[in-house]
């Protein structure tokens, strides 16, 4: 079955709503000029509850079916930005210096909308439809907030479903798989604690610099001979800090990174590992650490029955040669992970084109997709709640 033609006539104007989303973009949960916007627009759409402030400043629609029945399924959008100055030049281009979707929120925000706006005006499902418009992905962990505010008891959801663009996916093709496809995320933040000195005297320091460095090169054994090479942990350092002169061993050296996983055993075993060379390292130098080891999003993993259906759905409006049923997991993270640890669900890509990367200043979503996300929307809520 090929994208709806209900969707393919909302795609002008779902168009110019996701542009205008871009042009005013908000970072984590200062997004209270996107929700607005999402509010006044189901409104508009007669959805039948519009409740706001979930998640501090998240959106959530219920829209009841014409058939009987209390049973409800969520389909989830973010919309916060990131802290990048744009350089597309489009002319609907970030009007707030430093800010811009450079991860395709704003077009997850408008193919939701849409998908409202064509299920409030059918009605052809039992139960409800949940559309949850969230803040706070890039890091704030906004999922997990409207998780705690209680929106799956409130609104009686008991399946979840996402959606992410995926640049260099074609146009009208999909991606899943069931169980991990994006990873955990877990910082971490060391301190070298030596004692400094003169540069030409290093005999009477404990260099926190060349200690530092030992270290991040063993971290480098958790993945190369501690993990079983069959299981998936990258682990990087992406600050280093230390010093201020030529000829000053400074007393300290501060580091910090990720550890990624798709796995809860690899992990805890990456994070005893972890401390336990960052310790052992320093402890043979006579140096001194603090760790700070955070553990961010969790491993976002697709429920299999789930997964079949949506897989289903997507195969439905695209076609099995336009479904990659088995895509290789994702070593970034996605707190659309904490729903799915509430509920069963699936997460799917949907392609972007040949476009720019994620998190690129040049990124910026292709509109060509939005009919297509519309359409397994729409599919997804009315066959999985049947009419």
């Amino acid at each position: 079955m090929p994208i709806l033609n209900r969707a393919a006539e909302l795609q002008s104007e779902v168009t110019e709503w996701r542009r205008h989303i871009h042009e005013r973009p908000g970072l984590l949960f200062a997004v209270e000029e996107t929700a607005a916007f999402v509010a006044e627009k189901l409104k508009a759409f007669g959805v039948d509850e519009i409740v706001t402030g979930i998640g501090r400043t998240g959106v959530v629609g219920l829209i009841r079916g014409k058939g009987e029945g209390s049973r409800a399924i969520g389909l989830r959008a973010d919309m916060d930005a990131l802290p990048l100055t744009e350089i597309t030049g489009m002319p609907w281009a970030s009007t707030i210096p430093g800010k811009m979707h450079a991860c395709g929120h704003d077009g997850h925000t408008a193919m939701l909308l849409g998908a409202a706006k064509y299920l409030a005006e059918t009605r052809n499902f039992n139960g409800n439809v949940a559309v949850i418009f969230q803040p706070a992905e890039e890091g704030g962990g906004g999922g997990n907030l409207m998780v705690q505010d209680g929106m799956m008891e409130r609104f009686g959801i008991e399946e979840v479903y996402g959606m992410h663009n995926m640049p260099g996916l074609a146009v009208g093709q999909f991606a899943i798989r069931k169980g991990p496809i994006m990873a955990a995320t877990d910082e971490f933040t060391v301190t070298v604690k030596g004692r400094g000195g003169h540069a030409a005297q290093p005999n009477r320091t404990i260099d926190p610099i060349a200690i530092a460095t030992q270290i991040i090169t063993n971290l480098q054994m958790i993945a190369s001979r501690n993990v079983d090479p069959l299981r998936s942990v990258v682990v990087s350092v992406t600050k280093f800090n230390a010093g201020f002169a030529h000829n000053v061993i400074p007393n300290e050296a501060t580091f910090a990174g990720t550890v990624r996983t798709l796995d809860e055993a690899v992990r805890d075993q990456a994070e005893t590992r972890f401390k336990q060379i960052v310790s052992g390292v320093a402890a043979a130098h006579d140096a001194e650490t603090e760790i700070a080891f955070h553990r961010n999003y969790p491993v976002t993993s697709n429920h299999a029955d789930e997964t079949a259906y949506a897989t289903a759905v997507a195969t439905d409006i695209a076609g099995a040669a336009n479904v990659n049923a088995d895509v290789d997991p994702m070593m970034g993270g996605e707190d659309f992970s904490y729903m799915l640890n509430a509920r069963p669900g699936a997460f799917i890509f949907i392609g972007n084109g040949d476009t720019a990367g994620l998190h690129n200043p040049a990124y910026d979503f292709n509109d060509e997709a939005i009919s297509h996300g519309i359409s397994y929307w729409v599919r997804l809520a009315e066959q999985r709640l049947g009419g």
